[in-house]
């Protein structure tokens, strides 16, 4: 395990990586930061540096300097609140925090800070995974690693420079990967919140020379604007990726021509290993699409055998880019880094996920996969949201729970069931609805499952239910 690779201060920032952003503001505060930190740092002690920086030119500055300087550097999310702060504080006892609000419970660091005890001495990028869902984890990578996805994607697509319009977080692997591919490539970068996309158009930049990258509540969004369709139309790439997208989503953007890549990855294989190419997407093809060079993926029974083409198992992967554990233990076996997910390969290698094996619901003896729900709900277009899952059932074991966001408040409950009928085996249509105005999703469109558990145990338990399927 080489963890000694360092890229210069210098290569970092030798070139204007930023369109719409001052990049000489972006150099001079890397600079200050660089000089401070390589001034207060001291041999096989790294600095462990929080970075929870709002602003993306002092976020960009921050990580620079920070890495160039041989820290531990720890992307953080701005938006945290107290309960997941003490989480990270506690974990990673941090040496400095660069972030210019203060935050929860936490007095703003400034230069020079006692040390804090390291039990790794190694400059790694922290990238923080699974605060949706309770506890946040940091997955430990090198930046071999993110170059190794870099790498990997530019030969999937056959590109030397690697354009972005980022309108992702730059704290989460989807949008600081977007950063990497174009600061390794020498290739150009927009930063762009969400909230002020209708501004994106504006740019002078030439989209069909850009990548985007969506989840698929923005893409659902922005194809309800007539002008920023037309305008997503135009880009090189649009990467989806985040969250499982539905047909009607997925048809909708092949009506319009955008030329989307579905992808599949996640944070601890730095970003996507399969893609689905713009092309196979247009002409139909509906996959997660083929295996990035960089990455192998094989299917497997519970018994960890190899299983043939098109038989659905346990996804494992191997992958340059894959992490090296979560802070602060290394993985004991990268060989086969097995995750929650199945699916299938068919013969060509292009794979499919069906879903997630946690989220796999058992009801009356059946396996049943909310993603086919409620890709089947989606497409009755009563319903704007929803998310499937099981709640504990005295009869059923689990009873399937359809919590949903209605187009309107005439749709019924017996409108979408009997719509369901001739799309769905009787036992896959949900027991209960429970309509919401809105579902909690995190800024990558993740639903928290663990609050909707709260949200139908507590209307269960208050409103007299329709037992009758």
């Amino acid at each position: 395990m080489n963890l000694g690779y360092k890229i210069s201060f210098q290569k970092l920032i030798h070139h204007d990586l930023l369109i719409g952003e001052d990049n000489q503001e972006l150099r001079r505060i890397a600079t200050k930061i660089h000089i401070e930190l390589t001034q207060l740092s001291q041999p096989h002690h790294p600095l462990k540096i929080i970075i929870a920086e709002r602003e993306p030119v002092k976020f960009l500055a921050s990580f620079i300097a920070a890495h160039a300087a041989n820290c531990q550097v720890f992307l953080c999310n701005p938006d945290w609140g107290k309960q997941e702060w003490d989480q990270v504080f506690t974990l990673v006892k941090p040496d400095i925090i660069l972030a210019t609000e203060t935050l929860p419970n936490f007095s703003h660091a400034q230069f020079p800070i006692p040390y804090a005890p390291c039990p790794i001495p190694h400059s790694l990028i922290m990238i923080p995974t699974g605060g949706s869902s309770g506890q946040i984890k940091f997955a430990m990578h090198t930046w071999e690693t993110l170059t190794a996805s870099v790498q990997g994607f530019q030969e999937y697509f056959q590109l030397k420079q690697i354009n972005s319009f980022c309108i992702l977080p730059l704290y989460h692997v989807s949008g600081f990967m977007q950063f990497m591919r174009a600061v390794i490539t020498g290739g150009k970068l927009v930063i762009l919140s969400f909230k002020s996309i209708e501004l994106a158009p504006n740019y002078q930049i030439n989209p069909q020379e850009f990548f985007i990258s969506l989840v698929p509540t923005q893409l659902q969004r922005l194809l309800q604007n007539q002008e920023l369709t037309t305008w997503l139309a135009k880009f090189q790439t649009v990467l989806l990726g985040g969250a499982p997208a539905w047909e009607e989503l997925l048809a909708k953007a092949k009506f319009h021509s955008i030329r989307l890549a579905p992808t599949y990855g996640m944070t601890e294989t730095a970003s996507q290993i399969v893609t689905l190419k713009p092309d196979d997407f247009l002409n139909g093809k509906i996959s997660s699409g083929q295996i990035l060079p960089h990455a192998q993926v094989k299917i497997r029974n519970n018994q960890g055998e190899v299983l043939p083409a098109n038989q659905i198992g346990n996804i494992t992967i191997q992958a340059k880019s894959l992490s090296l554990g979560y802070y602060p233990n290394f993985w004991h076996d990268q060989d086969n880094f097995a995750v929650d997910d199945l699916g299938c390969l068919d013969e060509q290698g292009y794979l499919k996920i069906v879903g997630r094996d946690s989220d796999k619901i058992i009801s009356g003896g059946e396996n049943i996969y909310p993603i086919e729900i409620e890709s089947a709900i989606l497409q009755t277009q009563m319903v704007n949201d929803v998310c499937v899952i099981g709640v504990p059932d005295q009869d059923w074991g689990q009873a399937l729970t359809a919590i949903y966001v209605p187009q309107n408040s005439e749709i019924s409950t017996e409108d979408m069931k009997t719509a369901l009928k001739n799309q769905l085996s009787k036992f896959k249509i949900p027991k209960h609805w429970i309509p919401l105005e809105t579902l909690p999703r995190n800024t990558q469109g993740k639903i928290n499952r663990q609050t909707l558990q709260i949200i139908a145990t507590e209307f269960l338990r208050t409103h007299k239910v329709d037992e009758d399927l």
